[in-house]
Parts: C-alpha cells; structure tokens; sequence
C-alpha cells in the first residue's frame, strides 16, 4: 500500500513542506552567503583599523557600523526608489545576509528609520531606547553570569 494512500494527512503535509522549502532554501543560501562575507568583511574592517588612532576606541567597529549603515540605506532606497532598481534577491543577500553578517546595527538603524517614516517617531524612539538599555543590560547580566560558572 502507498504511503499516500495509508496516511493521506502526512503526506500532505510533508509535500507541502517539500514545496514550499525549495523556494525558502534559495533564501537561506543568498542570507548565508551574504552573511558569511559579511562577516568577513567586518573581520577585515576591525583588524585594518583597530589600533590605529586610539588603542581603547574600537574604531574599527564605528566604521564597521556606519559603513554598514550606508550600505543597507543605498540597497533598502535602490529597491524602493525610481532609480536603478535592486530585486527581491539582490537585496535579500545584501541586507539580511551581508549587513546581518557585517553589523546587526544597520539592521537597528534601518527599522527605526522605517518607523519614523511611517509616523512611529515616539514608537521609534521606544525602541532604539528600549535597544540601547536592554542591550547594555543584557550584556552586564551575561558579564555576571559568566563570573558564577
């Protein structure tokens, strides 16, 4: 007897899952890939500046996260724009996956941005505040924690 035929409701289920995964699978190897060079390209960043001008300021990181700012407000305003027009993949490898890898900061900065566009400014301000605090307070909780193991 054919699987199909025995468990209709898993097979159903399963084939629906294969066919809506191959187009996901796509995405996640463009936000892989972007991701990867992305993250090397921080690596990169950091290593050339860090040490350069002010041992203690981490120079290479505020590049790091300006640069990636720049990049992600250049492809978010290609693809929204009348200009020269990025597609859905190009973009996809390059926000998600390049400025996720480089820095999640353009990410922060991009969505704040979104908010304030659509008239959110209090809403925006919440949440890069919300960002900030629960970041640095997330980040002393993980610095204790470590010291109790």
């Amino acid at each position: 007897m054919k699987i199909k035929a025995r468990f209709p409701r898993f097979y159903f289920a399963f084939r629906s899952t294969c066919i809506n995964f191959a187009p996901m699978l796509k995405n996640i190897m463009l936000v892989a890939l972007g991701g990867a060079a992305g993250s090397v390209a921080r690596y990169l960043v950091s290593r050339a500046l860090n040490g350069t001008v002010l041992a203690a300021f981490p120079l290479g990181t505020l590049a790091a996260n300006v640069l990636g700012c720049l990049i992600i407000g250049l492809v978010c305003g290609l693809a929204d724009g009348d200009g020269p027009h990025v597609g859905a993949d190009l973009k996809l490898l390059l926000t998600v996956g390049f400025c996720g890898g480089f820095t999640t900061f353009s990410t922060f900065m991009n969505e704040s941005l979104t908010l304030v566009k659509t008239g959110d400014a209090v809403l925006a301000a919440l949440y890069a505040g919300a960002s900030l605090a629960l970041g640095m307070a997330a980040v002393v909780g993980g610095y204790q924690l470590a010291k109790l193991i």
